[in-house]
């Protein structure tokens, strides 16, 4: 007697609040990483600070609702996506189990790698890689010591540090705006890995807030937990908000620069809330997908195919990145100002939700996924 062991998900039974989540915070990934190719005489946290009144408005805008906001709510969907996998693989022994996620990993730290090296050495495919090569031990852990896990993490983000992206004054160096391709491979080479290493740690408490919520299909029954939703929503996107105007009022040019001490404080109180923000954003998206499921329109469909699509989409933009930042190709990042390159995201990922949208209607998955489910399953996804 065989046991029947349940493959990829199909597109038919996918829920949508995930792939809506994922699909619409495409568009803050394009706004939240576009705007570190930008120079300029001053650079803080990414952002130059010699241009209008407009740009400050639109790094107000960015630094509070999209930096250090979107990931982690990726992050969640990661580990929520993770549990999903592991859910339909109940009849496998936890060792088979744990196989299948490290082939998973291994996919994912490829790809990862070659995009840092050819596209863009700010990539996180290969963050999540070498998470999940950890993350398949914790799939079995119980919920208390996964939220331990979480809240640990989450202690460990909010101590006062002087490595915060957001009070960064450094402009974009030799390894995202390479003079010629020899430097682009060898100064990459040598970031890439400490990115992939180092870059997990941030995503550890979403991963496995992911992790938990995944068990209980939390985003998928939103009428069961509505009141955990809201009370997350409304409270993590609060705190985003609030927790972000230290540093989004300095970045807009309303306040002036602290001293080193205080910025060592708001810039890890803006990464911490930004957890939590994240984590309001994903219980914002769940009711709203509920509404529009029996009443899906052109636009949700297009949105949630991004969401299936998403590794696909993610490595799109950063072909668009690369060909309009890149030195030796048209080199525009001292011509785009801060508002133009907001608008240049909004367009890519406009774009991709075209693109995507037209594979749906083809009944056509993105290559990248493909590639991920043949490597992890070992057969045609």
């Amino acid at each position: 007697m065989t046991t029947q062991v349940s493959g990829p998900t199909t597109v038919a039974t996918r829920a949508l609040a995930p792939d809506l989540a994922r699909g619409f915070m495409l568009l803050f990934i394009a706004l939240a990483n576009s705007h570190y190719f930008l120079r300029g005489p001053a650079v803080l946290g990414g952002y130059p600070q010699d241009g209008s009144t407009m740009d400050s408005i639109v790094i107000w805008l960015i630094s509070t609702f999209v930096d250090g906001r979107a990931f982690p709510m990726f992050g969640l969907l990661f580990g929520y996506g993770v549990a999903h996998i592991v859910r339909r693989q109940e009849p496998r022994k936890p060792r088979s189990v744990r196989r299948l996620l490290w082939w998973r990993s291994l996919v994912l730290v490829v790809v990862g790698s070659l995009h840092a090296v050819l596209l863009y050495v700010g990539d996180i495919l290969a963050a999540y890689g070498v998470l999940l090569f950890v993350g398949a031990w914790m799939v079995r852990w119980k919920d208390r010591w996964l939220l331990l896990t979480a809240l640990l993490f989450f202690v460990l983000v909010s101590l006062p540090s002087g490595d915060s992206s957001t009070i960064s004054v450094d402009p974009p160096d030799s390894s995202m705006l390479p003079a010629d391709v020899l430097t682009m491979v060898t100064e990459r080479v040598q970031v890439a890995p400490w990115v992939a290493l180092l870059g997990p740690l941030g995503f550890v408490c979403p991963f496995a807030v992911g992790l938990w919520a995944g068990r209980r299909r939390i985003l998928e029954r939103s009428e069961r937990y509505r009141t955990l939703l809201r009370v997350v929503a409304s409270v993590g996107i609060g705190a985003a908000v609030l927790g972000a105007q230290p540093i989004s009022l300095m970045l807009s040019g309303v306040a002036s620069v602290p001293g080193r001490p205080t910025l060592e404080l708001i810039g890890p109180l803006h990464d911490s809330t930004g957890l939590v923000g994240g984590f309001g954003y994903a219980a914002l998206v769940s009711p709203l997908a509920r509404r529009l499921e029996l009443r899906r329109g052109t636009v949700v469909s297009a949105i949630a195919a991004v969401g299936q699509r998403s590794m696909t989409c993610y490595l799109a933009q950063s072909v668009v990145w690369a060909l309009v930042f890149t030195p030796f190709l048209l080199d525009l990042s001292e011509t785009l100002t801060v508002t133009t390159t907001a608008l240049l995201a909004l367009a890519t990922w406009t774009g991709t939700v075209l693109l995507a949208q037209r594979m749906h209607r083809a009944g056509q998955r993105g290559p990248f996924e493909l590639l991920v489910r043949r490597v992890t399953y070992r057969r045609p996804a």
